[in-house]
């Protein structure tokens, strides 16, 4: 959850002024050819190399580099937010807390309440040094989901940094070399998709003629020899000589190398004991991993990094950790940058917060970008139909499966002559050759395929059991599972034991069959299952089948709600189309002034009135929890009335101990009352637990009698200060845009375009009418003409509905200070027209903008509620609308609408009552005339009478109308 400050701090970059890679991101767009996944993540890429100097997590948090709450509008004690501003470190602590994710749900309430009650009692650096795994340097993990272009975004970032340490040769946030390790279980998967990168265009990313220069300074490496003997020497070492020849090392400028992690951690790393050493001796072990630590400002890319959290890779994950740490002291490494789909963990890491509060998280953390797989379904990967089989048979399972893909897909060719294939996993070679193969066969020769289609691709280090020497898989398998891609391909169904899990990239791949669990890893059903969702054709909308057995059926619903927060049938569904809008600024074209005005601030102090006082106040707990009429029961004494009677008897049947008791206490109060707190006063306490409790079956249980809960919570009490506070209130003069430019953008994507008004056809219109280039077609004028020229009523209808097509919108003058407004409803729209066609004759000279939109404007007002002699602050306010007079070239006078579904009008209620009893008067008082006025308005009431009412709120606080003069 880190990475949504981090977004939120891009995003505000690349809006000011400060972004000086803006030209860069244009020219990729516009290029086309990465996809919005790969641009989004290359931003923050530069994001952090550029404006944050490629610093450590760790580094940038405690510094506050991604804060962006504003403190002054929290909800927090005086106190509180005055030590956030003083401490940035603490401030990025409390905004990660009130974070939230896909799924609403908030970091840890937890957190976020211990910081505002104690911020002392919180090591904030500890933290963060805990949280982003004790490490010193730069690493960041990059997590976009399989099928967005991993391999394509690793060439871009290498391009782009070569790019910009060419510029800029002394600069070390840029590097000059880079080695790309793939997970060692997966060499045979991996590494032969990351040679793709030889083939990447830098064009795609970089003008020329700066793209061609880079890609002929860079040499490409594969260091994908087999593993030569321990007592070899270097000449013998095809890989270290692939090294040795770029000599000498410290010139060295645009190394790109690609191996598998075991090549340089095979020898001379021991584990004992879960400690790692590098032994002494280890050059002379491993002469390929001495020497890639000496090239020069090296950028470490990990592919697949998820299998840090892996248990089969752990082992071989820590001696790589331990490596690429050893470089890092050498001062050789200039960063080390993950790529994961799937960047979960088995099991949730735990960070100390204090004494009494850890933080866990299933996400590895230093994650700085994350794209959902959900936003890639139906947009550039394959929509997919999930079917979950019933039946426990794993062979009707798989009968039910390849007939259904066969009637679906038999006769699917995509372009390019790539047949649509069926991927379907085996636990062990032995179930593939004796039950799947089998089945598989007589069923292609029904549909009238050739056993030919048929491709059975497993190797002997795929499987432990004793099968492997009894089958070997046919000679030419490895060719045609890496030809499957191609049109030269005629297989229609892959038989895998083992394999193609994760980094098989077979676009044409269009069906999953996983029958019986074992078929693949338990924690790996998501990542299998989706092997067949990449896109073949850019733009053309793709199916794919998912055929499960009920087990991993029920794996794959877990793992879909665990990492993405959506269900199977969301993931069906894919993801809305969306609609990019362009938005554009007029504030300089309307010369628009920011609104003066003065914000109530109320500035509180605590008093403690009395000390706490457990030994006094403890055994007077039961007390609070005593029901008042818990022994008085009514009995039915007759048809005719009831009776009361004393009930003595206990009903009390939840069992209990002192030690679960006092664990209630602490875990109700979310452990502001601790054990610690407890412990001195033992005695006492177990006098209330034998109040409040009575013996039943050997044990005991709470009594009918007590509240157990009012109990528990006068017990914490007794631990409390008693504190009252006093407030001071002042008027702070404020001066707000109508446009927060930090969050504007140029576009905007959206799944309901018809919230935006106006359309984009007029919003086009108005800019161009804005520069003076809207100019009406010479026909459409002639067309008027002759239409005005006619006395027919209807001809001059027509012209002007002409009229009306072919120019910008009529008050465009008098509104929009930028387009177009995101509204919330359709009450909203029909408000904002009426009063701009009722005010365009009455008070031409108002002007109506909408400020509803809490991101894109600074006009925030803050609410506060009395009690007694207090304020209570209740919170912001964003008014919807501004009717405004100017004088003088500032806002003279305006009127504060507010539109509210009726369904919110309690919810509203003391805000309103603020708006219309303190603000107005506060400030007309304190700039000596009637300044603002404010105006509720609800859909409850008739259109015509809301426009009724606002014209005579209109012609109370501005006038009468000219037409009236």
């Amino acid at each position: 959850m880190f990475y949504k400050m981090i977004e939120r701090k891009r995003d505000e970059w690349y809006t000011s002024t400060d972004c000086t890679v803006n030209s860069i991101i244009d020219y990729i767009v516009q290029a086309g050819y990465m996809r919005d996944a790969q641009i989004d993540a290359i931003k923050t890429y530069l994001f952090l190399k550029i404006k944050c100097g490629c610093a450590p997590l760790e580094t940038l948090f405690a510094n506050g580099a991604f804060n962006t709450l504003n403190l002054d509008e929290a909800a927090l004690p005086t106190t509180t937010r005055d030590y956030l501003k003083a401490n940035p470190v603490a401030a990025a602590l409390y905004e990660y807390a009130c974070q939230r994710n896909d799924a609403n749900e908030q970091v840890s309430e937890k957190l976020e309440k211990a910081i505002k009650d104690d911020p002392d009692s919180i090591d904030y650096r500890k933290f963060f040094h805990e949280a982003f795994y004790e490490v010193s340097y730069t690493d960041y993990l990059f997590s976009l989901p399989m099928g967005a272009g991993k391999t394509y975004l690793m060439a871009a970032f290498i391009y782009l940094d070569l790019y910009f340490a060419m510029n800029e040769p002394q600069n070390p946030a840029f590097a000059h070399n880079f080695i790309i390790f793939a997970p060692s279980g997966l060499k045979s998967s991996v590494v032969p998709s990351l040679k793709t990168i030889q083939k990447f265009d830098p064009s795609w990313v970089l003008p020329e003629p700066a793209a061609s220069d880079i890609k002929r300074m860079i040499a490409f490496e594969v260091l994908d020899e087999g593993k030569s003997a321990k007592k070899s020497n270097k000449t013998k070492n095809p890989n270290v000589q692939k090294i040795a020849n770029h000599q000498p090392l410290s010139e060295l400028f645009g190394l790109v190398a690609v191996t598998n992690a075991e090549k340089v951690i095979l020898d001379g790393v021991e584990e004992t004991n879960g400690q790692i050493d590098l032994l002494a001796s280890a050059a002379d072990k491993n002469e390929l991993r001495a020497l890639i630590g000496k090239i020069p400002k090296l950028s470490v890319f990990i592919d697949e990094v998820h299998h840090a959290a892996s248990s089969a890779d752990k082992a071989q994950e820590r001696k790589l950790r331990a490596v690429v740490n050893h470089w890092t002291e050498t001062g050789s490494v200039n960063s080390v940058v993950g790529f994961s789909g799937t960047p979960y963990l088995e099991k949730a890491d735990k960070v100390k917060v204090n004494d009494d509060l850890t933080v866990a998280s299933a996400e590895i953390t230093n994650i700085v970008y994350y794209y959902p797989l959900i936003n890639g379904v139906g947009s550039f990967l394959k929509l997919p139909v999930v079917k979950i089989a019933e039946i426990a048979d794993s062979s009707r399972i798989i009968e039910k499966g390849v007939r259904e893909f066969l009637e679906t897909y038999k006769d699917k060719v995509y372009d390019g002559g790539l047949t649509a294939k069926l991927g379907i996993y085996c636990g062990t070679i032995e179930k593939l050759e004796e039950l799947v193969y089998p089945i598989v066969a007589r069923i292609v020769r029904d549909y009238g395929l050739s056993t030919n289609c048929i491709l059975k691709f497993y190797r002997e280090s795929s499987s432990k059991d004793k099968a492997k020497k009894k089958y070997i898989a046919p000679a030419d398998s490895q060719m045609q599972f890496d030809i499957l891609d191609s049109p030269l391909s005629k297989i229609r169904i892959v038989l895998l034991v083992q394999i193609g899990k994760e980094g098989w990239d077979c676009r044409s791949l269009t069906g999953i069959i996983l029958s019986q669990e074992g078929d693949c890893p338990k924690n790996m059903v998501l990542q299998t299952s989706c092997r067949c969702l990449r896109q073949v054709v850019k733009g053309q909308p793709e199916t794919a089948l998912i055929y499960l057995n009920k087990d991993n059926g029920e794996k794959l619903e877990s793992q879909l709600k665990q990492q993405q927060h959506i269900s199977i049938k969301e993931l069906e569904q894919g993801s809305k189309r969306m609609t990019e809008l362009k938005r554009y600024d007029r504030t300089a074209y309307l010369k628009l002034p920011k609104i003066d005005f003065y914000q109530l601030k109320v500035n509180y102090e605590t008093q403690t009135l009395e000390a706490a006082d457990p030994a006094k106040a403890i055994p007077q707990a039961p007390v609070a929890g005593t029901h008042p009429e818990g022994s008085v029961r009514e009995i039915d004494f007759s048809l005719r009335g009831y009776g009361r009677q004393m009930d003595d008897d206990e009903r009390g049947s939840v069992h209990t101990t002192f030690d679960s008791w006092l664990a209630d206490i602490v875990r109700e109060g979310l452990y502001t009352t601790s054990f610690g707190d407890l412990a001195p006063h033992e005695a006492a306490l177990r006098t209330v637990f034998e109040t409040i409790t009575y013996p039943r079956g050997g044990g005991r249980c709470f009594s009918s009698k007590f509240d157990v809960k009012a109990v528990n919570a006068a017990i914490r009490k007794a631990f409390s200060d008693k504190r009252d506070f006093t407030s001071t209130e002042e008027l702070i003069q404020q001066e707000s845009s109508l446009l927060n430019i930090a969050n504007f953008k140029p576009t905007v994507q959206t799944e309901t375009p018809d919230a935006y008004i106006p359309d984009q056809e007029e919003v086009e219109k108005i800019r161009l009418a804005d520069s003076g280039k809207l100019k009406m077609k010479p026909d459409i004028a002639d067309a008027i003409a002759k239409l005005e020229a006619d006395d027919s009523p209807i001809n001059k209808t027509y012209a002007q509905t002409l009229r009306l097509q072919n120019s910008a919108h009529p008050h465009r003058d008098r509104t929009f200070h930028y387009l177009p407004y995101h509204t919330d409803s359709g009450f909203e729209r029909r408000f904002f027209d009426d009063i701009l066609e009722l005010t365009a004759e009455s008070h031409p000279d108002l002007e109506v903008y909408y400020n509803g939109e809490r991101s894109m404007t600074e006009f925030k007002i803050k609410c506060y509620k009395r009690s007694g002699a207090k304020w209570n602050y209740i919170g912001l306010y964003t008014p919807d609308f501004l009717i405004i007079r100017r004088k003088d070239g500032k806002i003279h006078k305006a009127v504060i609408v507010e539109t509210k579904g009726e369904a919110y009008k309690e919810k509203f209620a003391d805000k309103r009552k603020f708006m219309a009893d303190e603000f107005c008067k506060l400030n007309n008082e304190r700039f000596g005339y009637e300044r603002f006025e404010f105006l509720y308005l609800e859909d409850s009431i008739k259109e015509d009478a809301c426009v009724a009412r606002t014209y005579d709120r209109i012609r109370e606080f501005f006038g009468r109308p000219v037409n009236e003069a």
